[in-house]
């Protein structure tokens, strides 16, 4: 056999084995699943973002699924599968779905951690056998209710004299410990609990915020002064909403939110300030990235994950807000 012959044979050999090798890669490369209720809110898509970023470090891949109730997250279960998945990372629209999640993931044999809502079983109680990355709610409403209670000092307001909006969600345990949270730091503050208001929303957004606060804040035309709080930016928005709409001038009212959502930080960047003071931001950056990491060690090294972890938020104001995110790596 000539020489070129054994080289170009030989260079053959070797692009297949090459190729073999690439595709061998390809298919064995780790699939986790990633689903959340609301794939349009801000919040999941910087979840999704930052899982990309622990896939991309890690070499694994992240299939992202939106699923707004039960039955899409039943099927989505299904598909990941299919798909080779080894293992799912979910925040579920329904927190009632917890064994129905742990059974249908068993039977696909797929690892399941919880993000931002735990699960919980037919008797109420948190499923423990499911890790979790949740948010530190209480106390997070606890420094709502302080930066409410500062500020309201800092304009020399008569607490007795202010209106308290508790826009509420109470189907959503965490969103119970958040405005609960707030109202025991407004309380300890000397905020007396005959002047706060509940406003049961019947969605999660800022549509559904702005027609009960307006109703209530019309039921008390007396109050000059009022403040607001809610399970996220969404629910204070729609309260500041509602104020405007009734002539209530921004001066006048103190709205905090939670999250640190695009709409918050839009509120900020408006010419003039809103009654919108503040939000609690929580970074999707941990929620995002380190469950997706803690998973894929489950799978690949079988590194189970921390049981229970809670993460904290940082108070941002139209002052502060863009070191704050900077601070916390979102922007």
């Amino acid at each position: 056999m000539s020489i070129l012959k054994t080289v170009v044979l030989a260079t053959g050999v070797s692009m297949l084995m090459g190729g073999m090798v690439s595709s061998a890669s390809a298919a064995e490369k780790i699939k986790i699943g990633y689903i959340v209720k609301q794939p349009e809110a801000s919040w999941f898509q910087d979840e999704w973002k930052f899982a990309d970023k622990a896939a991309a470090e890690a070499g694994f891949e992240v299939v992202k699924i939106g699923a707004s109730d039960g039955e899409q997250l039943m099927a989505a279960i299904g598909n990941l599968s299919a798909q080779g998945a080894e293992g799912f990372v979910v925040c579920t629209p329904d927190v009632n779905l917890g064994p129905a999640i742990v059974a249908r993931s068993k039977a696909a044999g797929l690892k399941v951690m919880t993000v931002d809502d735990r699960l919980i079983d037919s008797d109420g109680k948190p499923i423990d056998s499911v890790p979790h990355m949740g948010i530190s709610a209480r106390k997070i409403g606890n420094d709502v209710g302080k930066a409410i209670a500062a500020e309201v000092k800092a304009r020399g307001w008569n607490m007795a004299q202010v209106g308290a909006l508790r826009i509420s969600y109470d189907q959503l345990p965490t969103a119970v410990d958040r405005v609960d949270g707030a109202i025991e730091s407004l309380k300890s503050a000397g905020f007396p609990a005959k002047m706060i208001f509940d406003a049961p929303q019947i969605r999660t957004d800022t549509e559904a915020a702005l027609n009960v606060s307006t109703y209530v804040i019309n039921q008390h035309p007396a109050i000059k002064h009022w403040v607001a709080f809610g399970l996220n930016d969404e629910a204070v928005l729609g309260a500041v909403r509602a104020a405007e709409s009734v002539g209530i001038a921004s001066a006048d009212f103190i709205g905090v939110g939670i999250g640190g959502a695009d709409s918050a930080i839009n509120e900020f960047e408006k010419p003039d300030a809103t009654g919108f003071f503040g939000t609690v931001v929580i970074s999707p950056l941990r929620h995002g990235y380190e469950t997706t990491m803690n998973m894929y060690n489950w799978v690949a090294k079988d590194k189970t994950p921390p049981m229970l972890t809670f993460t904290s938020g940082s108070l941002a104001t139209r002052a502060d807000y863009k070191q704050v995110l900077a601070s916390l790596g979102i922007k």
